[in-house]
């Protein structure tokens, strides 16, 4: 494992690094932990990198690593670092044949993931995007309900996350989070709606697989004068007639994670927190309600079960969410090294095409709200 930021002072590098190696199937050997090629190197110890493979950019990583025999290189890469730089290092080592797994959004912009798709494509790299919420058990538990029928057809869909931490000009302190996060520059064309609304977009399709078609937003800086929005709501239509809200805020006073889903389906309901990711409310019309627990018994599939490690009752929660994105993406990993194919769309994790959808999704957000919440199209052809 080769990690690309993380640096001193950074979030999270430092949660790709446990994600990946919780389970001992890779260990991160090599890093460019930071822009700056002192800090980078300065951070090394930090993750116990020897001091020959930490790096000062990820253009000498790539350099380096392609030098040393096939066996010895990193198998695969971790962009942690802020939206602006995503492409130019994702593209630079998939280029290079290496696999990648990126943090989210993918990219700056839509054309720019568009272009990196093509990259993925051509080269045929493993490629992953760290939309980790999709790796708690229970919302796996629930995608399977909705495949199987279980719900019915599916009508409904509300996605929120709530958060508080940019109730205040944060950003003009010494804070680093927020001073990227709420600058153009770096974060893109949305401020709360490219960090956190991508989550419970996400989330909702990755259950639902519903195919989005049109979508109509209002994004917010509520904050005095703060460039990028900090609150917004958006309703989508999908194709198969049903309606699905998407709202995101990190100003709402006292909350810190609360990202929730709801799913209405003609047969049954479901109702997950991810600040209660071991409960799952399933709900049917004139039944009493059930709740469902993380690894509860024989009413979980087999998808649920692979994904926990531990006897219900000790909780399982963000890490070991995260580090079920990494085990899918090491799967299809192994598929190439022993050169035999793979084929991400079917696989649990989000892959590029979900992040171009992602990125698709921040982009006509904000379209739709500069232009006063008109209908805009939301289908993409990446979408699966």
């Amino acid at each position: 494992m080769g990690l690309v930021g993380g640096g001193q002072g950074a979030f999270i590098g430092r949660v790709h690094s446990i994600a990946g190696t919780l389970d001992n199937r890779a260990a991160l050997v090599a890093g460019a932990l930071s822009s700056n090629p002192e800090k980078a190197k300065a951070s090394a110890p930090d993750y116990d990198i020897s001091a020959n493979r930490a790096y000062g950019s990820y253009q000498e990583m790539i350099d380096a690593e392609l030098k040393l025999p096939v066996g010895e290189r990193v198998d695969f890469v971790s962009v942690a670092t802020p939206n602006h730089t995503h492409y130019e290092i994702s593209k630079a080592f998939a280029e290079a044949g290496f696999n990648v797994i990126c943090d989210k959004p993918l990219t700056f912009d839509l054309a720019q993931a568009e272009e990196l798709a093509k990259v993925v494509a051509r080269t045929g790299v493993v490629f992953g995007v760290t939309h980790n919420y999709t790796g708690y058990p229970l919302v796996r538990q629930a995608r399977d309900m909705v495949r199987s029928g279980e719900l019915g057809d599916i009508q409904a869909v509300r996605a929120f996350y709530i958060q508080g931490w940019l109730r205040t000009r944060l950003e003009t302190s010494d804070q680093k989070q927020a001073a990227w996060r709420t600058d153009p520059a770096r974060s893109g064309a949305a401020g709360c709606f490219g960090d956190i609304a991508t989550h419970a977009y996400n989330l909702g399709r990755f259950i639902t697989g519903l195919i989005p078609d049109t979508i109509s937003a209002h994004l917010k800086a509520f904050e005095p004068g703060r460039q990028l929005d900090d609150y917004g709501t958006a309703i989508i239509r999908f194709t198969n007639g049903g309606l699905g809200t998407v709202t995101a805020s990190q100003i709402s006073h006292g909350r810190e994670n609360d990202l929730w889903i709801e799913v209405d389906g003609t047969k049954g309901a479901i109702e997950w927190h991810q600040e209660e990711p071991n409960k799952m409310i399933v709900r049917k019309n004139g039944e009493p309600h059930r709740i469902y627990t993380r690894a509860g018994g024989p009413y979980l599939g087999d998808t649920a079960g692979r994904s926990t490690r531990i006897p219900s009752g000790h909780p399982e929660a963000f890490l070991e969410a995260f580090a079920n994105v990494y085990t899918a993406v090491f799967d299809d990993i192994v598929l190439r090294v022993e050169g035999k194919s793979f084929d991400g769309a079917k696989s649990l994790y989000p892959n590029v095409a979900d992040g171009v959808d992602g990125m698709n999704f921040i982009t006509q957000s904000v379209a739709s709200s500069a232009d006063g919440g008109a209908w805009k199209k939301l289908h993409h052809a990446c979408c699966r």
